[in-house]
């Protein structure tokens, strides 16, 4: 046996006892007469204790110890007459009679701490020596819990926990496949999925009524903070639904795992559409913890003679709650955090809203004080508010004021990760043109069925068509998203037309589904979760990359294990593949 207890369990409730531990020597403490050890495991630290006075040996043997090495030691449990309240053993340590050396170890190439000094790629590429750190550690812990609560709740709720395949052929939809050269089929190819999509509305075909998975999808595309090549979605289909239902049932889940995991009660999940979040954040993905909600103000700021917003398209401010304290030189910074490429916006105009009821604007010799309170009145903005203004395309500038509204947001402390706001974003536009490919694309995929009372709108004005569509939002992150499906073969048919299949290339792709549709299909819908960003926002962060035991780097490469490699002649040539 290594050890009786872990290194996170014992209180002074053992004090008296005999017990083995074994863990990692995070530090050595040479104190002369008596030298200190913290002794690691993944539960926590115990200070180990030797005496020089009563076994000089042994500690002499202890100070050789070096960060890392690997340990085992018996003793009795004491009381400790310095107690440490930042550890939970810290009114205890053990007086060692025993010490074993398991494994030595090389000095670290960076310290094993919550504070450490390894970079990114170093600590990826020696990561399992960073899940040795508290802060990854109990990032893959969280993400074990919520694992398991997920289980528990779609157990709870009737739903079956059911594999689909890996290797499964490539569609043309959606972002690119990993490709799988088969050595059996001579060039032929397996894909790996970007979901289980297709199969798990088969399984509603085959009448399984409820399914879930925890499962892998690959996506050979650009990588990000919050993207990699491998992922994992908390992956379901319910059969005989509404949307009702579905976003019941996932509210449901959302609330359950916020309740175990972190003890956080969620009360509302308020809903908006699609055109709504745009209208009012600029985003399909808002942050709902905050105001700073968007004001359109064209019919009371154009033909004032300022030729930048009577030649926009669009007007839009947001009111800064006790802004107007802001200096020239913070605002100045404002403007040229618009102006850079990634916002893209021309400029910036701003109000402030003096204590004394004047306002002070960029913009003064164009606009009088009447009409400046009519800004303010219009953004209800109150004394020591500031407005800010953007003007010029649409969209663009929608999308340019979002990135204002959430950078505003980080300035000023409004983004508390410990505050959990959900909102469902309902009714997307069910396609959206491509000027490059000069076709409509599904916004979600080809298997969202559109609003019935819209359907017949896909002949005569496409781009007008609302999807059944829905997706979960938390914290200004996507972290779910689903439809209702298309359950009928001749609507599923117009789908792909509209999408620019021919009828061949619809059987190619996708004539297995199109034939189960013909035997008896469920009205049927669903969602997948992006567990990865779940258990991220869960965790008070938005980069999932520490809430995965071995994630790729921004290449898409696995440093560690130096992957992806070249693959030798030889298995090339079964593959009968040649490289130019």
């Amino acid at each position: 046996m290594l050890r009786t207890n872990t290194c996170g369990e014992l209180s002074i409730n053992n004090v008296g006892e005999e017990v083995m531990l074994s863990g990692w020597v995070q530090r050595n403490r040479d104190l002369g007469g008596m030298t200190f050890i913290d002794l690691r495991d993944r539960d926590g630290i115990t200070q180990l204790a030797f005496n020089m006075d009563e076994n000089s040996n042994l500690c002499e043997q202890a100070r050789k110890l070096g960060r890392e090495f690997v340990i085992k030691v018996r003793g009795i449990v004491i009381e400790r007459s310095s107690k440490n309240k930042n550890i939970s053993t810290g009114e205890i340590e053990i007086k060692v009679s025993d010490l074993d050396i398991l494994n030595p170890s090389k000095v670290p190439p960076f310290t094993i701490e919550d504070q450490t000094d390894g970079g990114d790629e170093l600590r990826m590429k020696y990561r399992y020596l960073d899940i040795r750190r508290n802060p990854i550690k109990e990032n893959l812990i969280l993400r074990a819990r919520v694992s398991s609560e997920t289980r528990k709740y779609l157990d709870k709720q009737g739903f079956c926990e059911i594999e689909t395949p890996y290797l499964i052929k490539s569609t043309p939809e959606g972002a690119r496949d990993f490709i799988v050269p088969s050595r059996m089929n001579e060039g032929q190819f397996y894909a790996l999925p970007q979901s289980p999509q297709t199969f798990k509305q088969l399984l509603m075909v085959a009448g399984m009524d409820k399914y879930y998975q925890i499962v892998k999808c690959f996506r050979d595309e650009d990588l990000r903070a919050d993207r990699q090549p491998e992922f994992t979605q908390i992956d379901c289909e319910m059969s005989f639904v509404d949307q009702e239902e579905i976003l019941n049932t996932f509210e449901g889940l959302t609330r359950h795992l916020l309740k175990e995991v972190k003890g956080v009660e969620l009360n509302e999940f308020p809903r908006i559409t699609y055109d709504e979040a745009m209208k009012m954040y600029g985003s399909d993905k808002p942050d709902i913890r905050f105001g700073m909600k968007f004001v359109e103000l064209n019919y009371i700021c154009k033909e004032k003679n300022f030729q930048v917003f009577d030649s926009a398209e669009l007007v839009v401010g947001i009111n800064v709650k006790g802004g107007a304290t802001f200096s020239r030189k913070q605002i100045d910074k404002l403007t040229d955090f618009v102006k850079t490429p990634q916002v893209g916006a021309k400029g910036l105009v701003y109000c402030k809203c003096n204590e004394d009821g004047s306002f002070k604007s960029s913009v003064d010799k164009f606009f009088t004080q009447e009409d400046l309170n009519n800004w303010a009145d219009t953004c209800k903005a109150s004394s020591g508010d500031l407005i800010l203004i953007l003007a010029g395309e649409k969209d663009k500038t929608r999308k340019a004021l979002s990135s204002l509204r959430l950078h505003l947001a980080e300035e000023l402390g409004l983004r508390n990760p410990e505050e959990f706001s959900p909102v469902w974003v309902l009714d997307f536009p069910l396609l959206e043109w491509d000027e490059e490919s000069n076709r409509y694309h599904a916004m979600h995929h080809p298997f969202t069925s559109p609003k019935p009372e819209d359907i017949e709108k896909l002949n005569t004005d496409p781009a007008s068509v609302r999807a059944n569509a829905y997706d979960l939002v938390l914290n200004g992150n996507e972290i779910g998203g689903g439809s209702i499906r298309i359950h009928n073969r001749d609507l599923q048919k117009l789908m792909f037309k509209h999408l620019g299949f021919s009828d061949e290339d619809a059987k190619e792709q996708f004539g297995f589904l199109m034939e189960a549709f013909e035997y008896g299909a469920p009205p049927h819908g669903g969602v997948a979760f992006g567990f990865d960003r779940l258990c991220a926002i869960m965790g008070g962060q938005e980069n999932i990359r520490d809430f995965i035991a071995f994630p790729k780097n921004n290449s898409g490469r696995d440093v560690m294990i130096d992957s992806p490699s070249i693959i030798d002649n030889e298995q090339l040539n079964e593959l009968n593949i040649k490289l130019k």
